[in-house]
């Protein structure tokens, strides 16, 4: 942090707070010389001179080591740490004050509200700096969440939109065709365009409402469930009440997705998904753990770009819960305005 402080910067800072502190015997001077004698004039200089500097070093060494060496972001850390070395240089300032000059306002309650003056204005000095680092940060972080959330929107669309989901679909149109079951037919295709809709419109919103979301998962339940002839099964318990929640677009679709890529499903290994709503008031989405002889090799983008939507959109994180046979994911969510 030092780095965006220079010496000199700090120098004339120290020069000009050693000012303000000692503004009040620069104001007696006049008085206090007019009161020696000529042989003790000199002296009585000379020493102001040095508190003057005593001072000026006192505050350029604390604000140098607030912008160093004291990272916590509690001010009362902050002010006991600047107090324990403002005692330490009070005591030596004593010490020299009675050596060099003996008159005993020098070490004084003046002197030592003058020491306290300069433990506030260091701790404030070391504070605003922290807390504009952290501005800085947060808005950098920010700046990195919109550029995340930009690819995963586009990730969203290339990786859900892909061959193998496309031709899985239309595997599963076909089977139907096959069959000859017209109704069946015609509500998959009714299906499937609801899915590819609401999937291709997902770059032009950022938040929707819980019942806009589950009306989605409720159309690509339908699919999943013909393509796994009933092995597959979904859950939703979540009262009317409410659907007005909101959350990102797109926030159930990979974790369904993850579930399929990462577990068996067959007539030994029943998939049942539960998503419901907990006392938190987080939409929790659960499934067991079927997992396959051989693991699909991913490179886990769903669940960051995940992480990072909810980060931006709602400044929340999501929780995710591994217990090695059930695998439970809590999106937080964001009550309607």
């Amino acid at each position: 942090m030092l780095r965006n402080y220079t010496s000199t910067r700090l120098l004339y800072i120290s020069l000009i707070a050693g000012l303000f502190v000692i503004y009040p015997d620069i104001t007696w001077l006049p008085y206090d010389l007019g009161n020696l004698i000529p042989d003790e004039r000199t002296g009585y200089i000379a020493f102001f001179i040095f508190r003057y500097a005593f001072y000026v070093g006192l505050i350029f060494l604390l604000i140098s080591r607030n912008l160093t060496k004291i990272q916590t972001p509690v001010f009362q850390k902050r002010l006991l740490y600047n107090g324990c070395n403002s005692i330490g240089a009070y005591l030596v300032y004593g010490l020299i004050s009675f050596l060099l000059y003996a008159k005993v306002k020098h070490f004084g309650s003046l002197v030592l509200f003058q020491f306290f003056v300069i433990t506030i204005l260091s701790t404030l000095m070391g504070h605003l700096v922290l807390l504009n680092r952290e501005k800085r940060n947060r808005e950098l972080e920010i700046e990195e969440l919109k550029v995340e959330n930009l690819q995963s929107r586009y990730d969203a669309l290339t990786n859900q939109i892909n061959p193998h989901f496309f031709f899985n679909s239309l595997n599963g149109l076909t089977s139907l065709i096959h069959k000859q079951d017209n109704n069946k037919t015609l509500m998959y295709v009714n299906k499937l365009s609801d899915v590819f809709r609401y999937i291709l419109q997902s770059d032009k919103k950022d938040l929707v409402t819980l019942k806009e979301e589950l009306d989605f998962v409720d159309a690509f339940r339908y699919m999943m469930e013909v393509r796994f002839e009933h092995k597959l099964e979904y859950r939703i318990a979540i009262d009317e009440k409410n659907l007005a929640y909101q959350l990102p677009i797109l926030s159930i679709l990979p974790l369904l997705d993850n579930v399929v890529v990462h577990n068996k499903i067959d007539s030994d290994h029943k998939m049942v998904i539960d998503i419901f709503l907990n006392k938190a008031h987080e939409l929790v989405v659960s499934n067991p753990i079927y997992p396959k002889l051989y693991k699909n090799q991913t490179n886990g983008t769903g669940l960051k770009n995940l992480q990072s939507r909810f980060q931006l959109l709602m400044d929340k994180q999501i929780r995710i819960e591994n217990k090695g046979d059930v695998f439970t994911v809590y999106l937080p969510l964001k009550p309607l305005a």
